[in-house]
């Protein structure tokens, strides 16, 4: 079991006249190799708890243990968890700061105190992951455009060879090029490197499309933990904390409200042409 919280909860402001709870006693584990999906809307939680996961944020109480190691035990080597449990930010220019692309990747592994020639073989191999064009290696990341600045900054935690990728809202102004390119190569990661995915969106069509389960959460807590088929069902409930489904399911339920007998469950574009073919074949 790669990640296990138990009993976390954080107070912004403790003891103090302003303090708001963040976090309330959130119980989760994700296992090793899982593509996870976290939705809530703006102020549910969902960023504080991404950054309780790599120690950037500790917990007020609870306890949170990675490969079955206490992280806040004193003796917990937190600097050997940042680069296990990578952290990519929404705004990506928040992580580029160096005078071009591959220095920019570098960095993370030089930071691990890797030689000059091992850090510039995993910068090679983490913007070839990514999908960079080699032409923009030695460019200044600031000139490049949102998605491109998205990969370089994916490939800066990729370089670590972390064990889990944490993706705040990776898509955000993306075209829907971009954005599907984007996504393509994080489920590469998954399933061709094993990677742990955690990814934080506001699209529902993404996590429908691209995750193996999908965390809700709601007032600092864990309203539903699910597949995407399961916690779709719950589309009312989702509309009630300000969330959505997917178009795809007020599609398909709508067509089931007309008399076409097809399975409002579906989550995928995909998935719903097959079945209205398949409704339309008998």
């Amino acid at each position: 079991m790669s990640i296990i919280l138990d009993h976390i909860n954080y107070i912004y402001g403790e003891d103090t006249p302003l303090a708001m709870k963040a976090l309330d006693d959130i119980c989760l584990q994700i296992p090793d190799g899982q593509f996870i999906g976290v939705i809530g809307h703006t102020g549910s939680g969902k960023s504080t708890l991404m950054q309780h996961l790599n120690g950037l944020v500790r917990a007020t109480s609870g306890s949170i243990y990675y490969n079955g190691e206490d992280i806040y035990d004193e003796d917990f080597d937190m600097k050997k968890l940042r680069s296990k449990v990578g952290l990519v930010f929404q705004y990506p220019e928040h992580q580029l700061f160096e005078v071009d692309v591959f220095s920019d990747v570098c960095f993370g592994p030089k930071n691990l105190g890797l030689s000059k020639k091992e850090a510039e073989l995993r910068a090679f191999e983490a913007l070839r992951l990514v999908g960079l064009p080699e032409d923009l290696y030695y460019q200044s990341p600031f000139e490049l455009s949102g998605g491109q600045k998205r990969r370089v900054a994916i490939a800066g935690v990729l370089a670590m060879k972390p064990e889990v990728l944490i993706l705040d809202e990776p898509t955000a102004g993306l075209d829907p090029k971009g954005r599907d390119e984007i996504l393509d190569q994080i489920k590469k990661l998954q399933t061709e490197v094993g990677m742990t995915i955690i990814l934080v969106s506001h699209s529902m069509e993404d996590v429908a499309e691209y995750v193996d389960r999908i965390l809700v959460m709601n007032k600092g807590r864990v309203l539903y933990d699910d597949v995407p088929k399961e916690i779709f069902k719950h589309y009312k409930e989702l509309e009630e904390i300000g969330l959505a489904a997917p178009q795809v399911t007020y599609i398909m339920h709508a067509l089931n409200e007309k008399g076409f007998p097809v399975d409002a469950e579906v989550t995928t574009i995909e998935e719903a042409a097959e079945e209205i073919l398949r409704t339309l074949r008998r």
